[in-house]
């Protein structure tokens, strides 16, 4: 069984930088694309990033294009999201998940981890 682990979320200022971190356990990592996913209160959860298993391509949202990086260290079994220039519409509970292929949609992801909240101060 598939475990999901995030970390790194916290408080920041607008225009500052988090990473997220996300460990992987139970099956072999590489086999997995990697997705971001984001939920605010009150909102649906969305696609932020996404990865595919060797890291070679990547897909983002346009909300977050050119801010937020996803990258992927399959000898560490751990998917990042560098995020700079914060806005405060960036605060949300944000999650990893897994598939065995690259897509955006959240619903076609088979494993979740419990999500972390990252919440930007204007």
């Amino acid at each position: 069984q598939v475990q999901l682990v995030e970390s790194g979320g916290g408080l920041v200022q607008a225009g500052g930088s988090v990473r997220l971190s996300c460990a992987f356990s139970g099956r072999t990592f590489s086999n997995y694309a990697m997705g971001w996913f984001r939920q605010a209160p009150g909102k649906e959860r969305e696609f932020v990033a996404a990865i595919n298993w060797s890291g070679t391509s990547t897909s983002y949202s346009d909300s977050v294009k050119g801010r937020f990086t996803i990258s992927r260290d399959n000898a560490k079994n751990t998917v990042y999201l560098q995020m700079n220039s914060l806005k405060p519409e960036d605060t949300a509970v944000y999650y990893c998940a897994a598939k065995w292929t690259l897509v955006r949609s959240p619903a076609s992801y088979d494993y979740w981890g419990q999500g972390t909240q990252v919440t930007v101060s204007s």
